[in-house]
């Protein structure tokens, strides 16, 4: 646990000592590097994790030790990362191809444990490539949230604290988008093989 070695580091910078948040960044690195690569495409990893850091930077005197450093600089990441997306979005520069592997493919089926069989491997691909280019489909906020509470299966409880967001407000978003989601998967698959429910 570093949130009293935080503190004080966060003191150094906030006194002058620039060069001090750099332990703080080399400590969270590796963890925001991991958030990002689960909601961005692999290639735009290392801008999007960096920008989050000069985003907590800049914010770094509004931190309040009430909670985690960790968890404050997570809710920053995901909010860049929604951000991304947005940005995307409105530019409409989305390609299938780019967009990031889900870590679990509970929404489209359950592991078989099987990967060195090469059809196999190779119809997982097709359904990643599926689910991410459905996840496409939905709006940068409901994409993070089914992201978290359904693909990396964090509590509507720790949605909520990480996007300040209300937990009513995070159950409601993740049941729609996840029929939404349905729906996508359904259109584009035969007998609705989406398997989402």
């Amino acid at each position: 646990m570093h949130d009293t070695t935080d503190f004080e580091t966060i003191g150094r910078v906030l006194d002058g000592n620039v060069d001090a948040y750099a332990v703080l960044v080399r400590r969270y690195q590796p963890e925001m590097f991991r958030i990002v690569s689960g909601h961005v495409p692999t290639g735009e990893v290392a801008a999007v994790a960096h920008d989050a850091f000069v985003r907590a930077y800049g914010s770094l005197a509004g931190y309040r030790p009430t909670k985690p450093f960790v968890r404050w600089l997570t809710t920053i990441t995901l909010r860049t990362c929604h951000d991304f997306w947005r940005s995307r979005y409105r530019n409409r520069e989305i390609s299938v191809s780019e967009l990031p592997e889900a870590r679990r493919l509970h929404m489209l089926h359950s592991a078989t444990g099987n990967e060195s069989d090469p059809a196999l491997v190779a119809e997982q691909n097709q359904e990643r490539m599926l689910l991410n280019w459905a996840l496409e489909q939905l709006s940068p906020l409901d994409r993070i949230v089914v992201t978290m509470t359904h693909l990396e299966e964090l509590s509507s409880k720790e949605t909520a604290e990480l996007l300040d967001m209300s937990v009513t407000n995070v159950k409601v978003r993740a049941f729609r988008a996840r029929k939404k989601l349905k729906a996508i998967l359904e259109s584009v698959t035969p007998q609705g093989g989406g398997g989402t429910t």
